[in-house]
């Protein structure tokens, strides 16, 4: 295993940048849905650290649920385009406001499979808050009614993003250094 710093390019995002602007959006959502309550649908595994942050900020009522899904192959930076739900809502939705929280919006086509399927359960409100947008990237257009930070096509990593599943923990977001990543691997 190697150490981040080792295919660390830049950090794109850091801690205080991130924390100040997830503590934006949070007293946004309160102001948002003053006196209703609202169910967080966190997208599994890189929104749980945005996630946790986030509801601190919350002053409304509020539950969470998760849900698992893929269009990506182990290891790939690379869509499949065919979405994969592999974990599902515990609970209904029904006459609820339903905000999706998401780690990063890249093509846009798994956040669109599953605002299609979460639609079905006719929720009373339904939007997307993703702490990071990759908008050039963007094939299909998704609502995104809270957005952290538009960045640019750059492959990033930490705050709850991985890179070959490690470093979610960090607390800002870099930006991978491919070459040294490709030379890391050919080594191993």
């Amino acid at each position: 295993m190697y150490d981040y710093k080792d295919v660390l390019a830049e950090v794109l995002i850091d801690e205080q940048t991130l924390q100040k602007r997830v503590r934006e959006l949070g007293e946004q959502i309160s102001e948002d849905y003053k006196g209703q309550d609202i169910v967080f649908v966190c997208i599994l595994r890189g929104g749980v650290v945005f996630l946790i942050d986030l509801m601190r900020h919350v002053t409304v009522a509020n539950q969470i649920e998760f849900m698992a899904v893929s269009s990506y192959g182990t290891g790939s930076r690379k869509s499949s385009g065919q979405v994969r739900i592999t974990y599902d809502l515990n609970t209904g939705i029904e006459n609820r406001n339903v905000i999706i929280v998401e780690d990063i919006v890249d093509s846009g086509n798994t956040l669109n499979a599953v605002i299609q399927l979460l639609e079905t359960r006719n929720p009373k409100s339904l939007c997307i808050c993703a702490l990071l947008d990759k908008a050039s990237r963007r094939e299909v257009a998704v609502p995104i009614r809270y957005t952290g930070f538009v960045i640019p096509d750059k492959f990033v990593y930490g705050y709850g993003l991985d890179l070959d599943e490690y470093f979610r923990n960090l607390p800002f977001v870099g930006v991978v250094d491919l070459k040294k990543l490709e030379a890391i691997k050919l080594k191993n």
